[in-house]
This record gives structure tokens, C-alpha cells and sequence, in this order.
């Protein structure tokens, strides 16, 4: 996290497009507005936008605009949100599922900082800062034909990764207990404490949900033990023996390619994952063709047998 921190303050400084990654619940919108509130362009607007979230029908609307009778219901002009981020920020959360036939508009306007509104035939210009978001390997959706590489390079100038909350170390009861004050003062109720069990049962579970996910049983546990001790029941997971989790970096920040320490940090998110690829993949941030090749230079495979792809 101290990484991550580093990171924001130093893209806050320049204005280039920047691509975080990272699995849901990380915070990875939380980082687009720290770096938006360091910039110069902290006194414009921030404006957010989950691509999964609208049909691909109104996502085009919805980005770049349009003019009045450009469709049936189109009564009067409509900015995109491009525009209205015009001197601030855009922030592009799960940009991985943008249909393939918008890229290249957005393509166009990383590249000319220009749009033309649905009907419109005029371009714009538009001086917006791109800071996009995604839980998907965006090289593995390349392979897949789904995302244009040249879109990728263009959002990829500055890369932040969140780290998932499995990863934190001490960070995960120091969290635990500053939500838990938290939430206790806004329901109104006396701060309660964690048991040991719970504290084990929090530092066990792997928390795929990540910091959302902990917010929710946090939240939950205070409703239902109203101020007293908090127990693994009123989180609603399951104590288990303590696991510490080991740390792996990503590729990007990590390894040198083909070194005994990249193999070996393979080796064991696969064992990790039980023989998935995808995941296993998705852990080291590269695609599964990566994978294997890495995997291949050392004279080893994975067992398909045991994937659950």
C-alpha cells in the first residue's frame, strides 16, 4: 500500500491517461479520485462511469453525447459525460466490457481529445483526463479479440494495481477495527470489540469480496450483536486455523523473466488456485498464453486435468 500511495502522488502530478487494476472491492475508484484531488485538475469535475452497469445500446448516449433528434425521444441536446468532465476527470470503471465498436471512438478522442456527438456532425474539443479501472486481464481479452490492443497502449501509459485485501497483512485487523468504530458510530450503538476467534476467523477468511465484502460483515455483525463482543456467528464466515497469506507480486512489478524466482511464484499461484490457470493467471496479471509460456520455459505444464476453467 505504501507502493500505491507513491503511485497516486506521483500521477497526480502529470496528466496522462491511467489504467488501474485490481479485483472488485479493492478501491480502484477510491484511487481514481485521490489521484484526480492531487492533479491540477482537482477543481473541475470528477465524473464516474461503470461500463458494465448500461446496456451497450445507451452507453454510446451516454459517453459522447448527442444532438437533439439524432433518435426517437431525442427532444433537445444532451452532453456526454466526455463533456462534462470537460478540465477534470473521467473515470472508465470496468473498462473492459466497453462494446468493441466504441474503442475506436475512444480510441479517437485519447488520441485527438476530439468527439462528435450521436447525430452531430461537428467534432468537439474536449479536455478531459482518462483514468480507467478493471478486474479482467485486459491482455487476455487482446488474445480474445475482445479489446483493442492500440486502446490498451493508450490507456496503459501509468499503471496502478490495488492489491486484494487477502494480500495486507496487518492492514486486514487494523481495517476490521477502524470499520467497526465506524459503523458503530453511524448506527448509533456502543463500540463493540472483536473476540480472538473473530480476529482469527477475519485474518483466515480470503475475503474474496475484498474491503466491500468486509464492510458488509462488519456492518452486519453490529447489527446483530448491538454492542457487545463480536463473534465469527455475527460476521457470518467460518473460523478456520490461521493462514498467512504469502504476498505475490504481479509480473509488472516483480520478477526478472525467466529468473528461478518468477518460475517459483508461478509454481505456487498455481498450486494456490488448484491447478486454475485463469486464476492463477489473473493473480500474476498476465493472460493464460503467458502463463503456460513461462511455465514452458522451464520444462513444465500445468495439469489440465486439475483446471477448473
Amino acid at each position: 500500500m505504501q507502493d500505491v500511495f507513491v503511485r497516486i502522488r506521483r500521477f497526480g502530478q502529470v496528466d496522462a491517461p491511467v489504467l488501474i487494476s485490481g479485483e472488485t472491492g479493492t478501491g480502484k475508484e477510491l484511487a481514481a479520485r485521490a489521484i484526480h484531488q492531487r492533479s491540477a485538475r482537482a477543481n473541475g469535475p470528477f465524473v464516474a462511469i461503470n461500463c458494465a452497469a448500461l446496456p451497450p445500446t445507451l452507453i454510446e448516449s451516454e459517453l459522447f453525447g448527442y444532438e437533439k433528434g439524432a433518435f426517437t425521444g431525442a427532444v433537445s441536446r444532451k452532453l456526454g459525460l466526455i463533456e462534462r468532465a470537460d478540465g477534470g476527470t473521467l473515470f472508465l470503471d470496468e473498462i473492459g466490457d466497453l462494446p468493441h465498436d466504441l474503442q475506436a471512438h475512444m480510441l479517437r478522442f485519447l488520441q485527438e481529445s476530439l468527439i462528435t456527438r450521436l447525430g452531430g456532425h461537428n467534432a468537439i474539443h474536449v479536455n478531459t483526463r482518462i483514468i480507467s479501472a478493471t478486474h479482467v486481464n485486459l491482455e487476455a481479452a487482446i488474445e480474445a479479440g475482445r479489446f483493442r490492443d492500440d486502446l490498451y497502449y493508450r490507456l496503459n501509459v501509468l499503471q496502478l494495481r490495488m492489491p486484494a485485501l487477502r494480500e495486507r497483512g496487518d492492514d486486514l485487523l487494523l481495517l476490521a477495527s477502524y470499520f467497526l468504530r465506524r459503523i458503530s458510530q453511524e448506527l448509533g450503538m456502543e463500540g463493540g470489540e472483536f473476540t480472538p476467534v473473530a480476529r482469527q476467523a477475519i485474518c483466515s477468511h480470503c475475503w474474496p469480496g475484498n474491503v466491500r465484502e468486509l464492510i458488509a460483515a462488519i456492518r452486519r455483525a453490529v447489527v446483530m450483536n448491538a454492542g457487545g463482543p463480536i463473534n465469527p456467528e455475527d460476521l457470518a464466515i467460518q473460523a478456520r486455523p490461521a493462514i498467512r497469506h504469502q504476498v505475490v507480486q504481479s509480473v509488472p512489478h516483480g520478477f526478472r523473466p525467466g529468473s528461478d524466482e518468477e518460475y517459483e511464484a508461478f509454481m505456487q499461484a498455481l498450486t494456490r488456485h488448484h491447478n486454475n490457470v485463469t486464476r492463477a493467471a489473473a493473480e500474476m496479471g498476465v493472460s493464460r498464453v503467458t502463463f503456460y509460456r513461462k511455465l514452458k520455459r522451464h520444462g513444465d505444464k500445468p495439469n489440465r486435468g486439475g483446471q477448473s476453467d
